[in-house]
């Protein structure tokens, strides 16, 4: 399900956590055994009749009189909005927040509502494979030490023989700071990709058992890069800003760990062929390609 982003008026304000409303108390303050201190504060829509939060601390929502429930980013920023039935006056969810669970005591039922999040990423500029005007994206955030990132690739080798018109893989750098050659090792394939080089240095990285800086040099010598260039391009400010446009677009869109994919925006819940393929068959029905 894709929210609308539909944005309301502030009809009240809720001081996430406590049930307080901020105007009536202190910005901060302790006694002996209590110490507090305001994190955040939202402009909420309508009366507030239940509000619970995903375990993974990424989604707040909130039920609120006009038959609404209202999803909130940790940021405070509004996802967008759910209708729900009159006489709905209880919420609950999963914990992941996938599953909405509600509760009419007007009509005595309970509806579970599944919820997809959609998330905008921005691949301009990113290395990918399959056609470029492609309906169906699969952005990819990985990691080059990642042992989980290299038991991926063959899923996505065969989504993309499946879907060979329909579907572009979009590479995306997340390397984890206790990986201590995913960041050079990301610096590196970027500076193979300015010499249209990316996917064979990508496959011969995560061929190796073990990288090293010496493993990465030789792929460079192996591929007959120009490697004066590609040496000053791994260093260069064009590359580092990549990579950090990479770790910022992953921050945005919640990305944890890696491997981590979407499809359109959309987050697989099974990692087959088969998940794969459902949200691809939707994404092109929806687009009128299929």
């Amino acid at each position: 399900m894709k929210f609308p982003g539909l944005y309301v008026c502030c009809m009240a304000t809720l001081l996430l956590g406590s049930g307080i409303n901020a105007a009536t108390m202190p910005d901060a303050g302790q006694d002996k055994r209590v110490e507090w201190k305001i994190q955040q504060t939202w402009p909420i829509a309508g009366k507030i009749l239940g509000m619970v939060n995903s375990l993974d601390g990424k989604f707040v929502f909130f039920l609120n009189d006009k038959q609404q429930v209202q999803v909130f980013n940790n940021q405070g920023q509004l996802q967008g909005s759910i209708p729900v039935g009159e006489g709905v006056s209880a919420i609950d969810i999963s914990p992941q927040g996938e599953l909405l669970y509600l509760i009419n005591n007007t009509s005595q039922s309970f509806t579970s509502v599944a919820v997809s999040f959609v998330v905008d990423i921005d691949t301009k500029g990113a290395p990918f494979k399959g056609p470029a005007d492609a309906p169906v994206t699969i952005t990819l955030f990985t990691d080059f030490e990642c042992p989980y990132c290299r038991q991926i690739i063959p899923l996505l080798d065969e989504v993309m023989e499946k879907n060979p018109k329909t579907v572009k893989l979009s590479f995306k750098n997340m390397p984890l700071k206790f990986h201590k050659l995913a960041e050079p090792s990301a610096k590196a394939a970027l500076a193979a990709n300015e010499q249209g080089k990316f996917w064979p240095f990508h496959d011969r990285l995560f061929a190796e058992p073990k990288l090293s800086e010496e493993t990465i040099k030789k792929t460079a010598v192996d591929l007959k890069l120009d490697i004066p260039r590609f040496e000053k391009d791994m260093e260069s400010p064009n590359i580092q800003n990549k990579l950090q446009k990479d770790i910022l677009d992953a921050q945005t869109a919640g990305v944890t760990g890696t491997p981590t994919v979407f499809i359109n925006g959309r987050t697989p819940r099974q990692r087959n062929l088969e998940g794969y393929q459902a949200i691809i068959d939707d994404e092109l029905q929806k687009l009128g390609k299929k």
